[in-house]
């Protein structure tokens, strides 16, 4: 790319009028229509469960349970708990792991006489003690191995207890769940003993390697089709109970089957972010100089999966250190298997990581930026790499500028405006950058189209955007004459969207498919009459026609080439995939994000009056789309920072604000002022666009922003997210 694009999204007028299909909405001829009743326990076994009710109501096609349910024959095969693309074996047997768990699928010729059979089955159970508070089950903690959760130990193990100044705090971040506006949903069909999905999943290849697992077939006779996702933000990661049920109900009957999940459903049966307790240690010289750093963290994970996550991880390489180790271990509860969520453990880590670089700033009586950069790292010092680009501390300068940072006061609760108490705080994010193998079909058509094929699909952060600029600069095709087609299987193979990856891994496929059309079509040129005996290099593909560079009165179009030659389209295939040299270096996106709050001390009321996000992606594809995500991101951090928690009945195992009136997310009116700002600078080695990831970036590091925006504005250090008033009102009204 040799410019930052700003093109409309390709998919907005699809989605704001409608016409885009999104899984649930296809139509299907003959569909039945099924929900999932859930255990009213938390742990325990099925004593019985009378469904005769159900069974004999108007319309029912069918009641499955454990006692009838024909297993897949990939039940017998999974033996190995880590192993996500293999969840919860849904009616395997009689065991209830946790509160809401799948016990029966009910599945009626329309959706009124499905919800009213569903209401007629009891259960009763044996129950057994569960465990749904982490604190409760700290003592069974475990490593649960793997490269990933290894202790690391560079230097000096624990060598932050010998520093001149010294902090040492605990963290916590509550279990958040992903609640997009789309409910989890499926359509499922057999034809020819073939799975057909139209699904919610943030991976089209994953889906069919998961569902081929579970069913004993090869994953190339799995159909997907998840071509509009209305947010997943990491849920459709995994492929969860409701699709399971869906497939073996359809297989059942022999007819198609709609599955919704409902809204209180979407609390307990598809993931989210785990509960996590942190304990940082950190050292520092009196000049703020760092020589120790400890960071532990002990994370939930259900009964019957390992989920793990890096959330010790950004801890080893932020901030230069001579001495740094971390600890990862797992606790089981009697939960839903956690999933990652968007900013996964990187945004849960930062929130410790960077709440406790801001307090020993302030035990250093040091500006928390100019602390930050005292202890800039220069290299990767975990892996012993050179950085491919940094340009972190321009975030630094981009966004004290537009945050008004001068105006900060290191002694808190010394700004106010009016009544309201003003504070500034920011917080640090990083991801990895990543390029996974991806293939991409590009395709010249006779009518001046170019056509994208590639089975990844778009969860909202604008993938087919990027990839109509990318092919659009590369081709000179009008971005209105690039066709993309994507989101199901029998396309090229695409990755799973997720891990900030995208970009790199498909961008860089249709970078590298134009390119060899460009130059098949150059190919074909040197063949028709008007540049015989011409060589290549001398000529140039623009707009849909090819030219000569030293008479460009010399010009033949795409169509006429395609019908000199009886072609109806040309085409080439190609995978892409990461550099050798680019292992050499350590790649990775950073960020800034810079908050002001407004506090009142009366009401305890925060007001987040500015918000500016700066971020380091390498090249800029389109600008549009990549502000739209910073924003997301920023907002996404709000509610993590001062809204978002699960709150659990620990008596009964069952959520108690599963809904959305009592469990709040972000809104406009949450939000006064954001701005967004990108280095837009190069990266020399990640991929031929020179982009970095940026999906994660842009919520790792907003949380801990907030926090210490609020200390800053109240000299009340809230550990515990979300910060709420009963958190801040009393220290404020002593303060005052």
């Amino acid at each position: 790319m040799s410019k930052t694009s700003n093109i409309n999204r390709v998919d907005g007028f699809a989605k704001v009028t409608g016409s885009a299909t999104y899984s649930a909405e296809y139509k299907t001829a003959g569909v039945t229509y099924a929900c999932l009743v859930g255990s009213t326990i938390a742990k325990g076994r099925i004593k019985s469960i009378d469904t005769k009710k159900a069974e004999w109501a108007p319309g029912v096609l069918a009641v499955i349970t454990h006692l009838n349910v024909e297993k897949p024959a990939g039940y017998e095969q999974a033996k190995q708990r880590n192993n996500l693309g293999q969840p919860l074996q849904i009616f395997k047997d009689d065991s209830v792991r946790y509160y809401d768990q799948p016990i029966a699928l009910v599945i009626a010729d329309t959706f009124e006489r499905m919800q009213y059979a569903a209401s007629l089955i009891k259960a009763e159970y044996l129950k057994e003690e569960h465990t749904t508070q982490l604190e409760k089950a700290k003592d069974k903690s475990r490593n649960p191995g793997g490269d990933r959760a290894k202790d690391y130990n560079r230097g000096t193990e624990d060598a932050y207890k010998t520093a001149e100044v010294v902090l040492e705090a605990e963290y916590t971040i509550p279990t958040e769940v992903h609640n997009p506006m789309e409910l989890a949903n499926i359509i499922a069909k057999w034809e020819n003993n073939k799975p057909i999905l139209y699904t919610k999943s943030q991976g089209v290849e994953g889906t069919r390697k998961s569902v081929g697992n579970v069913f004993g077939i090869p994953p190339e006779d799995v159909e997907v089709h998840s071509e509009y996702l209305g947010g997943a933000f990491g849920m459709g990661l995994h492929t969860w109970p409701y699709e399971i049920a869906a497939l073996i109900g359809s297989k059942k009957i022999g007819k198609p089957v709609k599955l919704v999940l409902h809204r209180e459903q979407m609390f307990t049966n598809v993931g989210f972010r785990p509960y996590t307790i942190q304990k940082m240690g950190l050292g520092a010289t009196k000049e703020g100089k760092l020589t120790g750093l400890s960071h532990e963290a002990l994370a939930m994970t259900s009964n019957y999966e390992d989920f793990t996550e890096a959330t010790v991880n950004m801890s080893r390489f932020m901030y230069d250190c001579a001495n740094v180790s971390t600890k990862y271990r797992i606790a089981e509860l009697d939960t839903c298997t956690p999933i990652w969520m968007r900013g996964p453990g990187e945004a849960t880590g930062s929130f410790a990581l960077e709440s406790a670089i801001d307090e020993l700033a302030h035990k250093l009586n040091m500006d928390p930026i100019d602390f930050r950069k005292r202890n800039h790292a220069e290299k990767d010092q975990e892996q012993n790499k050179p950085w491919s680009s940094k340009y972190l501390l321009d975030c630094y300068e981009a966004g004290m500028e537009r945050i008004g940072w001068k105006d900060r006061k290191n002694k808190p609760g010394s700004v106010r405006e009016g009544e309201w108490f003003v504070g500034y705080g920011m917080g640090t994010g990083t991801f990895g950058s990543y390029r996974n193998p991806t293939t991409v079909k590009a395709k010249f058509l006779a009518d001046g189209n170019l056509v994208l094929q590639c089975s990844v699909n778009d969860m909202g952060p604008g993938t087919a955007t990027m990839m109509t600029a990318i092919g659009a600069e590369i081709t000179g095709i009008p971005t209105e004459n690039v066709v993309i087609e994507m989101g199901r299987s029998g396309l090229p193979k695409g990755p799973t969207q997720g891990g900030s990856a995208t970009t790199s891994s498909v961008g860089s496929a249709v970078h590298d498919a134009c390119n060899l059309l460009v130059s098949k079509a150059l190919g074909l040129a040197t063949e028709n009459p008007t540049f015989k005996n011409t060589p290549i290099t001398d000529l140039v593909f623009t707009s849909g026609s090819v030219s000569s560079k030293k008479e460009a009165s010399k010009s033949v179009s795409l169509g006429t080439l395609l019908s000199a030659n009886k072609l109806e389209e040309l085409a080439v295939e190609n995978e892409s995939k990461g550099s050798e040299e680019a292992k050499k270096y350590s790649i990775y996106s950073f960020s800034v994000h810079f908050v002001k709050v407004l506090v009142n001390p009366n009401l305890g009321k925060i007001r987040i009056a500015h918000v500016v996000s700066c971020a380091d992606i390498g090249t800029v594809i389109n600008h549009k789309t990549s502000a739209g995500q910073m924003y997301g991101g920023a907002v996404g951090g709000i509610g993590m920072g001062l809204m978002e928690a699960l709150e659990i009945d620990h008596r009964f195992g069952r959520p108690i604000n599963n809904n959305f009136a009592d469990y709040h997310v972000p809104v406009n009116a949450d939000i006064e002022k954001q701005e967004v700002f990108f280095v837009n600078k190069k990266d020399p080695v990640s991929n031929p666009m020179g982009t970095k990831g940026l999906g994660e970036t842009a919520l790792v590091g907003m949380a801990p922003a907030i926090a210490n925006a609020v200390f800053n504005a109240t000299g009340k250090r809230v550990r515990d997210l979300p910060i709420t008033l009963d958190k801040i009102l009393e220290p404020i009204v002593a303060t005052s």
